[in-house]
């Protein structure tokens, strides 16, 4: 007969977990006599930028202890499934409840299949944390979470376009010495007086010539100065190019008692190589230490809010890591 009765009661268990996950779909308010109120309130699409998980649009389930007044919905539904009075719907929904007191006040945690779990804290007061592996919205059935992998290409030629306005490189065009130009202007001037040699006798073209390679002499040797001035200065003062220093990525410390495990090494530098290798597939992984079996523990990232924490733990579970889990531990 005790054996049967712990089959009854399991049934009635898994029974009225189903019939409250059932109108969870369709109400925004169940109500469990006796115990409380689950709600569900719509939430839109939304990415975490913590580690690159984007959300369909879903209900989030909460829990409100003091709505505890019968207000028939379950009871009615419970007669539908089961075939039986109204009385005897109310008797097995106080049961359910009975069993659930006392198990919580054994300090034991009550899982509702689907729902969520419940426990006491250290006060005696009634603790529920959500589940979410079931959406609740009609309207987003078939769409589960999915990551979005960073892509760094467009940041980099940002960075690089922000850093070319800051500090431009000019070029100088290389300027040439052009002086043959200046020969054959002196050599037209003796070609004149060459011409004027018969005219004004030997001793003038003498003269004049004499003049025309003084003059070319002095000018050949001012430009070799201005050459020879211009190529000491390069040489000893070089154009000065602004210094640019590229500032790629800036790693943002992390901070959070919710840690998602993704594993623990024995040796450091395997667990450098999954953190190289989460980072790659779009993690912010991180160590955060070793336990207390000196094994170093490497995580997929560390986060504040519990209930975002839940929810990234099942994405990853899903899709990335079914070993993955949550390690609740304040970091220094």
């Amino acid at each position: 007969m005790r054996n049967s009765g712990l089959i009854t009661n399991k049934y009635l268990s898994m029974a009225l977990t189903n019939y409250i996950s059932d109108l969870l779909y369709r109400y925004e308010c169940v109500l469990v006599p006796e115990f409380g109120a689950f709600l569900t309130q719509k939430h839109s699409a939304v990415m975490d930028v913590t580690t690159n998980v984007f959300l369909p649009p879903r209900k989030v389930i909460s829990f409100n202890e003091q709505l505890k007044q019968n207000d028939g919905l379950l009871a009615n539904h419970i007669v539908g499934a089961d075939q039986c009075s109204y009385t005897e719907a109310v008797e097995k929904i106080t049961d359910y409840v009975t069993s659930i007191k006392g198990k919580l006040v054994a300090g034991e945690t009550v899982l509702f299949e689907k729902i969520g779990h419940f426990s006491l804290n250290n006060e005696g007061k009634l603790q529920f944390a959500p589940l979410e592996e079931v959406n609740y919205l009609t309207t987003a059935f078939g769409l589960q979470s999915t990551y979005k992998s960073p892509v760094l290409r467009e940041v980099y030629k940002e960075e690089v376009a922000v850093l070319e306005e800051k500090a431009p490189i000019a070029f100088i065009p290389e300027t040439r010495v052009k002086a043959k130009r200046s020969y054959l202007k002196y050599a037209a001037v003796a070609v004149v007086a060459l011409g004027l040699s018969g005219v004004l006798g030997s001793q003038v073209y003498t003269d004049q010539m004499e003049g025309v390679a003084s003059h070319n002499d002095l000018k050949t040797l001012e430009i070799e100065k201005s050459a020879y001035q211009r190529a000491s200065f390069f040489d000893v003062s070089p154009i000065e190019v602004p210094e640019v220093i590229f500032n790629i990525s800036v790693e943002k410390k992390q901070v959070g008692s919710y840690h998602i495990i993704a594993g623990a090494f024995r040796f450091e530098e395997n667990a450098d190589k999954k953190i190289e290798q989460l980072q790659k597939a779009g993690f912010s992984a991180r160590k955060i230490g070793q336990n207390k079996y000196g094994l170093h523990q490497v995580v997929y990232a560390s986060i504040v809010d519990k209930s975002e924490a839940l929810t990234t733990l099942r994405a990853i579970k899903k899709s990335h890591n079914s070993g993955a889990w949550l390690l609740v531990k304040k970091m220094d």
